[in-house]
């Protein structure tokens, strides 16, 4: 759900898409497993509206470019070559597993979460994304600006923010268009949830 701008109930409205000011990014360091924590409030992490399974199973998800609680690396902000991160994922999957979806975000951004980045129909055999590739098969939906690619963070010197690289574990493939809407990409995602991992990382 996309809080009270955008939610993953079909019945609200969204808010319209605009650019807010660029945020974010800093170096980083190297990678950490982070093991994520079934977290409420306003994500798709936990009290998935419209979901067949409201606690979804823990997943680990790491990056071999940065760790958890640190800055992102510049290579991966408008500051630096504005690169997708490269991600792993692993867990104890159910035999209902049929795709994977990558879901960026910032959860502090004015409209919340501000999301950068969606890829779906990851094909269930696949347990990472290569720096700026993407799996054989995979699609992207648009982001909250309209594009339907990575859209790097970029800093500001203003208030802190934090990023957050999702992973989700599908029961379906989502079968959606490339190029597919936020609102429809994300609703699809959070009606399909049976497990997820997130590593989360700072701008600063």
């Amino acid at each position: 759900m996309l809080c009270c701008q955008c939610s993953a109930d079909t019945s609200r409205q969204c808010a319209p898409v605009r650019r807010f000011p660029r945020w974010h990014g800093l170096p980083g360091l190297a990678a950490l497993a982070v093991v994520v924590p079934l977290l409420g409030g306003c994500s798709l992490l936990g009290g998935l509206s419209g979901s067949q399974q409201v606690a979804p199973a823990s997943m680990t998800v790491t990056s071999p470019e940065f760790r958890s609680a640190v800055p992102l690396p510049t290579q991966f902000t408008c500051a630096g070559q504005g690169l997708s991160p490269p991600l792993y994922w692993s867990g104890a999957f159910s035999q209902q597993l049929r795709s994977f979806a990558v879901v960026a975000d910032d959860g502090q951004a004015p409209i919340t979460p501000f999301v950068y980045w969606i890829v779906f129909d990851i094909s269930p055999t696949t347990t990472a994304i290569a720096q700026n590739r993407l799996p054989t098969g995979a699609r992207q939906a648009q982001n909250s600006a309209g594009t339907a690619r990575y859209d790097p963070p970029c800093p500001n010197g203003g208030k802190a923010h934090t990023y957050r690289f999702t992973v989700y574990a599908l029961d379906t493939y989502l079968k959606l268009p490339n190029g597919a809407g936020l609102r429809a990409a994300w609703s699809a995602i959070a009606q399909h949830v049976i497990a997820v991992g997130r590593l989360t990382v700072k701008d600063r």
